[in-house]
């Protein structure tokens, strides 16, 4: 964000992008794990082009594993995850040559995921939109986590009332304990930066009264007590 001077509320925005940051970044073994089922779905689904689909998404779901690697490393080197190099592919690469793959299509929100982190937030957006949502109770939560990307991008490019939307959006896209009242809590923090502090409490009182074991559940509390 360009300001010099931040409100309160940005600055509580800011404090959770830098903690919270999106659930996708900070959970990439979950999506390993929706990833495995949308490959077995997928499979079936094209079964019938198997001498030719199959192969094509096994070699894209290696590629996509390598610059995932990258990116899960202690520090990562997200320039080099999005790009690659001359001996790892990047996800850029799985993202323009596998694109209608199920991997293909991960490695475009892997791809928003490192621009959005190295500050390139048209290549962020560009990627993002380029993502299609998948089917299932794991490509829910995987959708989730697009939906976030996209609020991410949104703060940093200062409108937060889109974000506040995109983030609401994105808590309603899978209903489960974790990514839920996250998003609920950053669309909270989005509305009071945008001057909403009406449908801040609203998204508190959500969290308060339906993820009350959630992480974000006491803070919701103590924002509804003052």
């Amino acid at each position: 964000m360009a300001k010099e001077v931040m409100t309160p509320q940005e600055e509580a925005l800011a404090q959770a992008q830098s903690q919270a940051e999106n659930f996708f970044e900070k959970n990439s073994k979950m999506v390993v794990a929706a990833i495995v089922a949308i490959f077995a779905i997928a499979i079936v689904v094209f079964g019938y082009k198997k001498l030719v689909s199959e192969p094509r998404m096994n070699k894209a779901q290696e590629m996509l594993y390598e610059a995932q690697y990258l990116f899960e490393e202690a520090t990562p080197d997200y320039s080099l995850a999005l790009n690659g190099d001359e001996s790892t592919p990047g996800f850029a690469e799985v993202a323009e040559q596998y694109g209608n793959t199920p991997a293909g299509n991960l490695a475009n929100m892997y791809a928003a995921a490192c621009a959005l982190r190295l500050g390139d937030f048209d290549s962020a957006e560009k990627y993002i939109n380029s993502y299609k949502n998948v089917k299932g109770i794991p490509g829910e939560m995987v959708n989730a986590m697009a939906e976030g990307i996209k609020g991410d991008i949104a703060i940093e490019k200062g409108d937060y009332a889109k974000a506040a939307s995109l983030f609401k959006k994105a808590a309603q896209v899978s209903d489960n304990n974790f990514t839920t009242p996250l998003y609920l809590r950053k669309a909270a923090l989005a509305f009071s930066a945008a001057g909403d502090e009406a449908k801040a409490q609203e998204c508190y009182k959500t969290i308060s009264e339906k993820y009350p074991s959630s992480m974000e559940s006491r803070d919701a509390s103590k924002q509804l007590a003052e």
